[in-house]
């Protein structure tokens, strides 16, 4: 029976260094085809096999766990790997996220090399067998209940916590690099800052950092801020020529956060409202189809035909920064135009736009001579569910 038990062992790690060598490979080929040619032809094979190895690793890391049989020289090392590759891309995709192919090339590449140097080890030297992993790396004992203690510890005490700990770290760095400081990340929920800029001549412009999902408490007490001589510029993108298939929204997502959605309840209550957004006429083709298979999925939900469509979506290189530009630089853009259209009628303007956009319009208008005048912070989400454990 042991002997069995050995032969299985052996041919699940064989099968966890080759899915984790072929996942690579794959994933090599794919980016070079992407970054080189812009084609898309093993994108869905280099998905599917790289969710195939990490499911294996996880399965070979528990069993390892559960029996001294399997060999910690073995799984370690690809394991590592792999929370190595996951230490690397959270930092990245706050810092470089318009890179990230090109890191994920050298991420595959070295997953490659990495993968044919460790099968070189334990085969001790560059041979080509089948039995990559031999009687010989195994352990000799079927079970220990100190060796299943010590992994469970490890695990629950400091692997677990660490890994939660730099995730929430990295998330904390996220929010305040991209929204400049406007958003904030705090163990009780998220808040936002208000922010009153002032020019010379008494012109003021008050900056609204919105989200599209939030307690309905928030955007309460948003619609209470504007005066009743001033000017609301709302946010909200048109579709005048209906490029879009599935309608923008976010009812799902707030139905099962228990939260409401901005555009039923942020209801200013004083000012005069004007549209400032553009339609999306002014999107590129890409940043439209890649609108339209997002909202596939929240109006759809997870199913096999929208499964099939994201297999079958080949984004351009470019991607993130096509987006960028669509949904950020060029709305930020008229935005500004309707400022300063809006400015010598009025001596005080609102903006209640997302937070994504303020740090840009922030630095436009201190560029135009206006300078901060007062700072209020507002609470945008409460994480009820700490609360309650508390």
């Amino acid at each position: 029976m042991l002997s069995d038990m050995r032969k299985l062992i052996s041919l699940l790690l064989v099968l966890y260094l080759g899915l984790f060598l072929a996942a690579g490979v794959v994933s090599l080929v794919d980016d070079s085809l992407v970054l080189l040619f812009s084609v898309h032809l093993l994108t869905a094979m280099s998905a599917i096999l790289s969710c195939l190895a990490l499911l294996m690793a996880l399965l070979v890391y528990g069993l390892m766990g559960l029996t001294p049989v399997v060999p910690r020289r073995v799984v370690l090392p690809v394991a590592f790997f792999y929370v190595a590759n996951f230490l690397v891309m959270l930092p990245a995709l706050i810092y470089f996220p318009y890179r990230l192919l090109q890191l994920d090339w050298v991420m595959s590449f070295g997953q490659v090399a990495f993968g044919l140097g460790f099968v070189c080890w334990l085969q001790e030297g560059f041979k080509f067998r089948w039995q990559i992993v031999g009687d010989q790396h195994l352990g000799k004992r079927r079970f220990s209940w100190l060796n299943l203690s010590l992994f469970a510890l490890a695990n629950v005490l400091v692997v677990v916590p660490a890994l939660v700990a730099y995730a929430i770290f990295c998330a904390t760095l996220a929010v305040n690099h991209f929204s400049g400081g406007f958003l904030s990340l705090h163990r009780d929920g998220m808040t936002v800052q208000v922010r009153k800029y002032i020019r010379e001549d008494g012109k003021t412009i008050e900056l609204i950092p919105m989200a599209h999902i939030a307690d309905a408490n928030f955007y309460l007490k948003m619609s209470q801020l504007s005066p009743s001589n001033s000017i609301i510029l709302m946010e909200g993108v048109t579709d005048e020529k209906h490029r879009l298939t599935n309608e923008i929204s976010y009812k799902r997502m707030a139905t099962s956060l228990g939260l409401t959605e901005q555009e039923k309840e942020f209801e200013p209550t004083r000012g005069q409202l004007v549209m400032a957004d553009v339609d999306t006429e002014l999107f590129s083709t890409d940043t439209v189809d890649f609108l339209n298979l997002v909202m596939l999925f929240h109006s759809k939900g997870v199913n096999q035909v929208t499964l099939q469509q994201a297999l079958h979506y080949s984004p351009p290189p470019d991607l993130l920064e096509q987006i960028a530009r669509d949904l950020l630089e060029k709305r930020n853009q008229h935005l500004w135009g309707e400022i300063q259209t809006e400015l010598p009628q009025s001596d005080y303007l609102i903006v209640p736009w997302g937070v994504a956009h303020m740090s840009g319009i922030a630095r436009d208008i201190q560029k135009s001579g206006f300078h901060l005048d007062k700072t209020r912070d507002y609470t945008v989400i409460r994480f009820h569910f700490l609360r309650k454990r508390k």
